[in-house]
C-alpha cells in the first residue's frame, strides 16, 4: 500500500525532520509546535481535514523526564491526551496513524532484551504519559505504536537539543571527561533507521500494532561512549558512573534494551547499534578522524 499523502507533526525535532527526509517523495505536510498545536483538539481535527493525509506519523513528544515529575499535566497533554486527538483525527479521515513510544514504559528489571509481550510497569511521569499515549494511539483502526530509545542522529550543525551521543562525541572532540553509566543499559535508536523503518512498515502488508524499534544490540552507556570513541579514533577519558551517584528526580529503569524480532519477522531487520553509529560518525567527522 502506497501512503502519498504524508502529515508528520513534531516535525522540528532530530525524528520529525528524518520521517520528513524520508518521505520526501511523496506529498508532505510538515507541522512544528509554531504550527500546530497538538494539544487543541479542534485545531488537530480541522488541520487533518483540511490536508486528508494517508498517513499521519506523530513524533512530537514531551521528552524533559525529570520536569514531568512536577509537570504532570503538561506530560500528559502531549505525551497522552494529544495523541489521543490525533488517533481520533486519523480514524475521522481514514488516514493511518504512527506515533513512538519508550524503553521507559518498562521498570528496568530485566536481564534480556524486553518484547512487546512484556506487561509495562512505569516508574516515572514521563513513563505513565507515554504508556497512556501508547493505549490512546493503538485506539486508531491499523495504527502502528513504535517504542524507541536513546535517540541519536542529529546531523552536523543540528540546531536542535542535544542527546547523550551528542555530549559523548563533543566531549571526545574537545577532550573533556565522558561520565558514563555502568550500570544503565539500551539499545540506542539511530534516527535514519527508525524512520525508514517506519516507512517500511506504512508501505507494506505488516500488520499493524506495537513494535520495537531500536538498533538491534544492548550495551552500557559506557560501553557506547567506547565503542564512539573507537569509532572516531580519540583515547577516551571515561568517568564511569552509576545511577546512584547521580540525582534524578525520576526514576530510570536501568536495563532497557529491546527486542526487535517483531519487527524483523515483519521484514524490515534492524541493524546494529554499532553499525548505526559507525554510519553516524561517518557523517559527523572527517574521514581522516575515522580508523
Amino acid at each position: 500500500m502506497t501512503m502519498s499523502r504524508v502529515m508528520v507533526t513534531g516535525a522540528a525535532g532530530q525524528l520529525g525532520a528524518e520521517i520528513v527526509r524520508v518521505f520526501a517523495d511523496r506529498d508532505v505536510t510538515a507541522h512544528t509546535s509554531s504550527s500546530l498545536d497538538i494539544t487543541d483538539s479542534n485545531a488537530v481535527s480541522e488541520a487533518v481535514k483540511a490536508v486528508r493525509p494517508s498517513v499521519i506519523v506523530n513524533c512530537a513528544a514531551f521528552n524533559d523526564v525529570d520536569g514531568a515529575e512536577t509537570r504532570l499535566a503538561d506530560a500528559f497533554a502531549v505525551n497522552a491526551f494529544a495523541v489521543r486527538g490525533l488517533a481520533r483525527a486519523a480514524e475521522e479521515v481514514g488516514a493511518r496513524f504512527v506515533h513512538y513510544s519508550s524503553d521507559f514504559v518498562f521498570d528496568g528489571t530485566a536481564t534480556a532484551p524486553y518484547t512487546e509481550a512484556v506487561p509495562p510497569a512505569p516508574r516515572s511521569v514521563y513513563a505513565a504519559s507515554k504508556l497512556v499515549g501508547e493505549w490512546f494511539a493503538l485506539d486508531a483502526p491499523g495504527a502502528f505504536v513504535l517504542r524507541v530509545e536513546s535517540l541519536f542522529g542529529s546531523p552536523p550543525g543540528w540546531p536542535g537539543r542535544r542527546g547523550t551521543m551528542d555530549h559523548i562525541v563533543s566531549g571526545l572532540e574537545n577532550g573533556r571527561p565522558i561520565r558514563a553509566f555502568t550500570d544503565r543499559t539500551v539499545s540506542p535508536s539511530y534516527t535514519p533507521d527508525v524512520a525508514a523503518a517506519t516507512r517500511f512498515l506504512v508501505d507494506s502488508d505488516a500488520d499493524a500494532g506495537l513494535y520495537h524499534c531500536v538498533n538491534t544490540g544492548a550495551a552500557t552507556w559506557e560501553q557506547v561512549a567506547r565503542e564512539v570513541a573507537c569509532v572516531m579514533g580519540i583515547e577516551p577519558m571515561i568517568e564511569p558512573v552509576t545511577s546512584d551517584q547521580v540525582q534524578m528526580k525520576a526514576r530510570r529503569p536501568r536495563f532497557c534494551a529491546l527486542a526487535n524480532d517483531r519487527l524483523a519477522t515483519a521484514g524490515f531487520p534492524m541493524p546494529s547499534w554499532q553499525d548505526a553509529i559507525a554510519r553516524w560518525v561517518a557523517i559527523l567527522s572527517p574521514p581522516d578522524r575515522i580508523n
